[in-house]
């Protein structure tokens, strides 16, 4: 999976139409300007160097941190990068905005909500996850653009296949063609062990912000020594859906439900059925081998999706494909302790029937219906590698 911070220049294409963006999610401004030191469209004089204007457009945390970065760097009077900074994000149902309007409001940015652009001239256009397509007459306005981040939800990916490298490439992009343009600069960390995609979101997000900063400094230099991508090994991260979050657990072993809620547990809890209703597990842990052990426990003949009670640890065992995990709290019409769910739920259950065998007291996968015109797709708009 590959995160992407893109950069394009070139010569804007000649007449209208509609351009679109290849995606949904954290890409935008792929039509190109003109000729350096000439004139675009609209008869403003192309920069051939800083300092630049720069309209942002970003929605969240990860978009934050190069606005953030963006702000600094025209702060610095003396290095002169950055001479003008707007900002344009979506319209939000808080009263306080989404984190990028939050922060331009606070360093006193001048800000504008989707679809309002603002009338000023600029030279860079900047966009992370910002999530809306825009128009080609929207592109015409950058003689210099730089989308972010590729991929509806890359970093979700990488920590659901248990990747061990991420990391961050800029890339320049070419008009009517996306993803395919040189490397400008390429940086790899590696995964820290069991972290989740909001913990991997915030490394991420500052080394791309750091990238970007760089690549401004040395625009023409950038472009000078970019380097072709290979032609294979590029992967696509699909969005995540509610049905993302069912875990199967005749399927899938205690590691990948383990990393299912390492990336995604932040914004979807994952989802299992009891008794016919919907129970969202929130916190989960490992099963010690002392648990493993215990007597009481090792007796039990039990089927994936079997669930017990371990009063010792006051957790709840589920076992799943090819071992067990730990749950701690769950939301089933209110959030519950594992001894509240057993008190409330699971013990009442046995009493009620204490002639069936207790496998068949177990969670089963949670079948949602097909995704319906309309229906919201959460997604991460960040990338990695």
């Amino acid at each position: 999976m590959r995160a992407l911070v893109r950069r394009c220049w070139g010569r804007r294409p000649v007449g209208g139409g509609a351009g679109r963006t290849p995606g949904p999610q954290g890409r935008a401004l792929a039509g190109l300007g003109g000729p350096p030191g000439g004139k675009d469209g609209r008869g403003s004089r192309v920069r051939e160097k800083p300092p630049w204007r720069v309209l942002f457009f970003g929605t969240d945390r990860f978009s934050r941190e190069a606005l953030r970065a963006l702000h600094a760097a025209r702060e610095n009077k003396e290095e002169q990068l950055i001479e003008k900074l707007e900002v344009v994000t979506v319209p939000s149902p808080s009263p306080k905005g989404l984190p990028v309007k939050q922060y331009a409001v606070q360093a006193q940015l001048p800000v504008y909500e989707w679809p309002d652009v603002g009338s000023g001239e600029y030279d860079v256009g900047v966009v992370a996850s910002f999530g809306r397509l825009l128009s080609e007459a929207l592109i015409l306005k950058f003689p210099y653009c730089l989308p972010r981040w590729r991929g509806p939800a890359p970093i979700i990916h990488t920590v659901l296949h248990g990747d061990t490298i991420t990391g961050v490439t800029i890339m320049q992009i070419r008009p009517k063609r996306f993803d395919v343009g040189p490397i400008l600069k390429q940086e790899t960390i590696p995964v820290p062990p069991k972290s989740t995609a909001k913990e991997l979101e915030g490394v991420l997000s500052r080394l791309g912000a750091n990238m970007l900063i760089s690549v401004l400094k040395n625009l023409p230099e950038s472009l000078n020594n970019g380097r072709q991508q290979p032609t294979e090994g590029a992967t696509h991260a699909p969005k995540i859906s509610a049905r993302t979050s069912c875990i199967k657990w005749e399927e899938q072993t205690s590691e990948e439900i383990f990393r299912l809620h390492r990336a995604i547990g932040n914004i979807i809890p994952l989802q299992t059925l009891w008794m016919d209703n919907t129970i969202k597990l929130l916190d989960l842990v490992e099963v010690t081998s002392s648990v493993l052990t215990d007597p009481k426990f090792a007796g039990q003949a039990v089927i994936p999706g079997s669930v017990i009670y371990h009063k010792p640890s006051q957790k709840l065992l589920v076992c799943c494909k090819d071992g067990w995990i730990g749950v701690r709290s769950v939301m089933l019409k209110k959030t519950l302790t594992a001894t509240d769910f057993y008190n409330g739920y699971l013990h009442p259950w046995h009493q009620k029937n204490p002639q069936v065998h207790p496998s068949q007291c177990r969670f089963q996968t949670l079948r949602l219906p097909t995704k319906k015109q309309g229906e919201k797709i959460v997604a991460m708009q960040q990338c990695t590698k």
